[in-house]
């Protein structure tokens, strides 16, 4: 069985990992991977580490982290 802190170690490196490939992004695409990242970490802590609070934490995450981002 996987544990919580297992969960949000998984989460957090694959986050880390997503997030080295971001220097060629615009800052919008930066941000929302970063906000799909904390929140993939967030649900999973929420739901004790389910699947469905993690996917649903990143989705949310993602969607805030592209909108908070300046429009040019």
């Amino acid at each position: 069985m996987i544990t919580l802190k297992q969960s949000v170690l998984g989460a957090a490196t694959v986050a880390l990992a997503a997030l080295t490939g971001c220097s060629g992004m615009t800052t919008q695409d930066r941000n929302t991977a970063i906000g799909a990242g904390v929140g993939g970490v967030a649900g999973a802590a929420l739901t004790g580490g389910s699947a469905l609070g993690t996917v649903g934490g990143a989705a949310v995450g993602g969607v805030i982290g592209h909108e908070v981002s300046p429009k040019k």
